[in-house]
């Protein structure tokens, strides 16, 4: 989930319930108020209880002396397990809900401070009455997907997750072996080369530990098996090309140094489905903005916020280091080489971060209007294996 601040239109607190959520595995945590300074409603009830939460809504509007028809509901939770659907379905039910990220929300800067889903409630509650008597920044608000937006980011996500379980049973492994003195070749099959391994005193492997290995190589042999059946079907979607989405797809990977994982993962989890209004956004979103300190005659920077989306801002730094070899006469590449090509190594890795954010924003520019980034090349024929 990410998360970017949007302006929201405002609600009189005259006829209108305030309602904060604090959700837990097993209880929900509601506190209800009608404006400052009145103590709140508080409820518990069972985590998904949909019609115990209605109830309570109708005895918060009695307790209140709200109409029940004509009073309005505004209410905030923060994002977390319970996704979206909550948010819909209290859409649906005709509330004004917001889904704010927990951790745009400010807290005491105490080392120790007291926690409890009561008072969490209440702060909710809080800052739901500043926000909605106008003032402005009091959080940051996610941005909801679509469902169907939503359905598309787990064939992707699917597949990252697949490839870091190889990656982790893989290192497990060849750390076993580590443990024993012997070094196998990572880049090759472990179960062919179970044979002739042998340790320091040319013994075979131990059998417990070579039982072990094979059914290791057993789940290995499964993810390949999961990964190779994700792959195809993203190359099948691409083939079809029928969403628009998709198309969108197709025409970053017509640029060099952009390959299917990193085009399918900018747009559905990106640009496929965001309206976004400026380039501030689109960097805010990715969390690669800065984050400068200033106090008195104390000034320095802090590094990027890392506030959005982690997966984008990953692909994004990779993509940049790729930008620099396959688009060597881009405008962005020589911008890169002038400013930071001749610098130390930790000087370089600070100006791919600026690289990849200004990459990032060439690349929205490029689906929104169809113009290349300056100095960029095509790939002379685009096949999708």
């Amino acid at each position: 989930m990410t998360a970017t601040t949007r302006s929201l239109p405002r609600i009189a607190t005259r006829s209108t319930l305030f309602l904060a959520l604090e959700l837990g595995e097993t209880s929900w945590k509601l506190a209800f108020t009608t404006g400052m300074g009145q103590k709140p409603r508080e409820r518990t009830i069972a985590a998904r209880d949909r019609g115990a939460f209605l109830r309570e809504i109708v005895r918060a509007k009695q307790r209140f002396g709200l109409p029940e028809r004509a009073a309005r509901v505004a209410s905030v939770y923060e994002a977390g397990r319970e996704g979206f659907w909550l948010h819909r379905f209290l859409v649906a039910e005709g509330i004004d809900n917001r889904v704010v990220d927990a951790s745009s929300i400010e807290v005491n800067r105490r080392r120790r401070r007291t926690k409890t889903d009561r008072m969490d409630a209440r702060r909710l509650l809080g800052l739901l009455l500043r926000e909605h008597s106008g003032e402005n920044k009091v959080w940051s608000v996610v941005h909801v997907p679509t469902p169907e937006a939503e359905d598309r980011r787990h064939l992707h996500r699917e597949l990252l997750t697949a490839k870091r379980d190889r990656t982790r049973v893989t290192n497990r492994m060849l750390g076993l072996l580590a443990n024993q003195g012997v070094r196998a070749e990572p880049r090759r099959p472990l179960r062919a080369q179970l044979e002739r391994l042998r340790l320091w005193n040319g013994a075979q492997l131990p059998e417990g530990l070579r039982r072990r290995l094979e059914r290791e190589c057993e789940k290995v042999d499964l993810l390949n098996r999961q990964i190779e059946r994700l792959e195809a079907a993203r190359r099948e979607a691409l083939r079809e090309g029928a969403d628009p989405a998709v198309q969108k797809v197709s025409q970053l990977l017509g640029l060099k140094g952009i390959g299917s994982n990193s085009a399918w993962l900018y747009v559905m989890e990106f640009f496929g489905w965001r309206g976004f209004r400026s380039r501030k956004q689109v960097g805010a979103l990715a969390g690669l903005t800065p984050t400068p300190y200033q106090s008195g005659e104390a000034s320095r920077e802090q590094g990027i916020a890392k506030a959005g989306n982690r997966h984008i801002r990953a692909m994004a730094i990779e993509i940049a280091w790729g930008w620099l070899r396959f688009q060597p006469r881009s405008a962005l590449t020589r911008w890169y080489q002038e400013r930071f090509g001749r610098g130390s190594s930790r000087l370089r890795r600070i100006g791919i971060v600026a690289l990849a954010r200004k990459l990032l924003i060439a690349l929205w520019q490029y689906l929104e209007t169809g113009s290349l980034p300056e100095g960029a090349e095509l790939k002379p024929a685009l096949k999708i294996r």
